[in-house]
């Protein structure tokens, strides 16, 4: 495996988990939880490894996407 494809299967799994992490935290369903992450401003820096924010842990993600998104969870 290049760099490259590790680097996708490592997101793919960090979104897998924050989807699932705002679901069990904020006691949503797993379509509403895919639907706040994807329409976020932090799934685009996720995606496009702004910052290396993609690196951090997904409950720390999670935290900072209600934090600084609380109008998605509404």
């Amino acid at each position: 495996m290049d760099d490259n494809t590790l680097e996708k299967v490592y997101q793919e799994n960090l979104e897998e988990r924050l989807i699932s992490y705002l679901s069990e935290k904020n006691g949503i369903t797993l379509e509403r939880a895919m639907y706040i992450y994807y329409n976020s401003k932090l799934s685009e820096k996720i995606h496009t490894g702004k910052e290396d924010i993609q690196y951090l842990d997904y409950k720390v993600l999670g935290d900072i996407l209600k934090e600084t998104e609380p109008e998605l969870f509404k």
